[in-house]
């Protein structure tokens, strides 16, 4: 089994002559925290559109556990063990928190929602779902609707329905954006706890963050790859500061 449990070669998307990912080349270890970083408009979250397959690369090819995912269907990359979460919260605002986990839940099971159920069968959810609600921190909050949660409880409830659908692979977009202090603490810690075993990939603003939690650090810039490594040999990288506009910090 390779060591790599995602891989990209040459991974290139253009848009009507403008290239957004040029030639990513990209190897993701099992077991490890990875980040993705880069200034705005580095082509980080088109390069995490490629890889779960909501966008078609222009060529390059993405191999999962050493299978070319390159032409599947978001769904079934997702069924594979790949599922992302979104720089904006992908929650159901009227339902409650353990209503959102229990329809993840059901979505697992890659048939119909049961909404026309018995409310008996979907209680069959109920224990499994409140055993991730606790594990992001969430039982006290458990019956409250969606609406109602603090921001960094909102973005804590939509990786407990990530979670729901069991992925081997995370891939988080942007998880702490528009965080108080508080909040990216609790969120770091709860991305340290599910990559126990787990593969996180994260594009991630927050550098305390990256150089907190991830083992190893890919910087684009224009769409390249510019820089790889752990944090010290990315944030000592003299082009890496370029790129970061002379802010003296990756």
């Amino acid at each position: 089994m390779s060591e790599y449990i995602l891989e990209t070669e040459d991974l290139t998307k253009e848009f009507a002559g403008f290239v957004a990912v040029n030639g990513v080349s990209l190897r993701v270890e099992r077991g490890t925290i990875h980040a993705l970083i880069g200034p705005n408009g580095a082509g980080k979250t088109t390069c995490f559109n490629l890889l779960t397959k909501f966008l078609q690369p222009t060529r390059g090819r993405i191999l999962y556990k050493g299978q070319d995912i390159t032409r599947l269907a978001p769904a079934d990359v997702a069924r594979l063990g790949v599922v992302r979460s979104f720089q904006i919260s992908a929650v159901f605002p009227h339902l409650s928190v353990i209503e959102n986990v229990r329809i993840a839940l059901q979505r697992k099971r890659g048939g119909s929602f049961d909404f026309w159920r018995s409310k008996t069968v979907l209680d069959a959810f109920n224990e499994r779902a409140l055993s991730l609600i606790a594990d992001v921190g969430l039982s006290d909050v458990a019956h409250i609707t969606a609406v109602e949660l603090p921001y960094g409880r909102k973005r804590a409830l939509e990786i407990a329905t990530t979670l729901a659908l069991d992925p081997e692979m995370l891939l988080l977009d942007e998880p702490t954006a528009g965080m108080g202090h508080e909040d990216i603490d609790r969120i770091a810690k709860l991305i340290k706890t599910v990559a126990a075993d787990r593969t996180v990939l994260m594009v991630e603003h927050n550098l305390s963050v990256v150089e907190n939690l991830c083992q190893r650090i890919t910087v684009l810039t224009r769409g390249r790859v510019l820089a790889e490594g752990d944090y010290n040999t990315v944030s000592n990288n003299p082009e890496v500061r370029e790129a970061y506009m002379g802010t003296g910090h990756a």
